[in-house]
């Protein structure tokens, strides 16, 4: 029998398959199904209107951190002003006690972004199938796992079967060489994937990242890479496992022990795309000409180098094209032709499942003690970590101390101002340095004007009072 080359996707997806119909689309099996208030509620009415039970509690995790408030969380869901986050919350906290399923609860030690969440709780591993009803998911392929955001009613569908009905994705390698120069970050690189893809090459695809400056990124900084592969049209991003991936995962409370580690670790080790394997679409981006990257539109491929101007719509000769960045410009009001370097900022949010964890704290903090100042008058900066276990670390390091200590509001774990859906959000017309995933119009609050960038630069934009190079700084 002749072997097939395949990549790291068809493997998955082959040792996944229930049964696949004569239309294309197929069952796959999910291995670990995570769950979080605001698209849960809906689904567990829909097990129950039909009698159904859960099929796997086991294989299912739930956590609030969409619209958790990051203040006074020790209050509980007093805390919570929101009538209908505070329903969402007490809903997810219900139908974990009645189908059975583990639950993190606002407070938990466990606790904070489920993007965050999973892989530092050791749930993650590589070759898994992953699904979440939240877009980011994706995150989670950093690990070698196929994770990818799903709909409430396939949530519903998870709950009731552990299976889910989907289309086999075509397959895209995006491979990054050589290496990021100082002061570029994740982020930068992850900006640049999207803008190298804006006219929506990654759609219908399953994307592997390749490449010595992947191999160099650590597990946090391809979760990061990871997390905005959605942004760039896909369905899911992939990295294969290797060493950085097993050091890990090795001794996190979910992971496998002794043995079961052993012969998992040699597993995961093999989990690998084919040398001849072929891919659908190919890109590759040279890692050395990135460069400190802000968005200056509504769209996360909307962006430019630090040191570029926001563009001349009569660049673009399709009339839609040339429209649409004539709608961004305006929203953002920002001049064709104008510096982003020197516009003054309003807030500065450090924080969600792209750019909360550890890592990017500390690089935050370094700049923040580097720089030396306090927070520049009239801006409000939050800095939020993405799990309580992340916050504990920063603690035990001092780098709230750091923060605070120069104006920043330290926060509790939770989404915050990422999506707008809590108490932290923008005012309209306020103009913010964010290190979350979107900029869509009124993303984090109707009339609220998003700038995505690194932790550095968002850090440095708050001492400055207006965004910086971080560089320079």
């Amino acid at each position: 029998m002749t072997r097939r080359p395949s990549t790291l996707y068809d493997k998955i997806w082959d040792s996944h398959l229930v049964v696949a119909d004569d239309g294309g689309e197929a069952l796959i099996y999910i291995d670990r199904h995570l769950l979080h208030e605001v698209s849960s509620p809906q689904a567990f009415e829909g097990l129950a209107r039909r009698g159904l039970r859960l099929r796997r509690p086991a294989l299912t995790l739930g956590v609030a951190d969409h619209n958790v408030p990051t203040q006074a969380q020790g209050l509980g869901l007093a805390g919570v002003a929101d009538p209908a986050a505070r329903a969402q919350m007490q809903a997810l906290s219900d139908n974990a006690a009645r189908y059975g399923f583990d639950h993190y609860p606002m407070g938990d030690a466990r606790n904070g972004i489920v993007h965050v969440v999973a892989p530092e709780q050791g749930l993650i591993h590589p070759g898994m199938t992953v699904v979440c009803g939240d877009s980011h998911t994706s995150t989670l392929g950093a690990f070698g796992a196929l994770a990818h955001g799903i709909g409430t009613s396939e949530v519903e569908h998870v709950l009731a079967t552990q299976t889910l009905r989907q289309a086999k994705a075509r397959n895209m390698r995006i491979r990054i060489d050589g290496r990021l120069a100082q002061g570029v970050e994740a982020k930068d690189l992850a900006l640049a994937v999207v803008r190298a893809c804006a006219a929506q090459a990654g759609r219908g695809c399953v994307v592997e990242y390749q490449g010595k400056a992947v191999r160099r990124l650590s597990m946090e900084e391809r979760m990061t890479l990871c997390n905005m592969t959605i942004e760039a049209g896909a369905r899911a991003g992939l990295i294969a496992p290797d060493r950085t991936t097993l050091d890990y995962l090795r001794g996190r409370p979910q992971a496998p022990e002794g043995q079961a580690w052993d012969e998992a670790a040699a597993r995961w080790s093999a989990l690998t795309s084919d040398a001849d394997a072929a891919f659908d679409v190919e890109v590759e981006i040279d890692a050395a000409a990135v460069a400190p990257t802000v968005t200056w539109g509504t769209r996360p491929d909307q962006s430019v180098a630090i040191d570029e101007p926001a563009p001349d719509p009569s660049a673009w000769p399709d009339p839609r094209a040339r429209e649409a960045v004539l709608r961004a410009l305006d929203y953002m009001a920002i001049r064709p032709g104008q510096a982003l370097k020197g516009l003054a900022i309003n807030k500065v949010f450090i924080g969600s499942c792209t750019n909360s964890r550890i890592e990017d704290l500390r690089r935050a903090a370094a700049l923040v003690a580097r720089a030396g100042g306090r927070v520049a008058d009239g801006v409000r900066a939050l800095v939020v970590p993405g799990s309580r276990q992340v916050m504990a670390m920063a603690e035990a390091e001092g780098l709230d101390a750091v923060f605070r200590a120069v104006g920043f509001e330290w926060r509790e774990p939770g989404c915050s101002m990422c999506a707008g859906m809590n108490a932290d959000r923008l005012d309209p017309g306020e103009r913010c340095a964010s290190t979350s995933n979107r900029n869509f119009e009124g993303r984090q609050g109707p009339g609220g004007r998003t700038h995505l960038m690194s932790p550095t630069m968002a850090a440095a934009a708050a001492l400055a009072g207006r965004i910086v190079d971080a560089r320079e700084v």
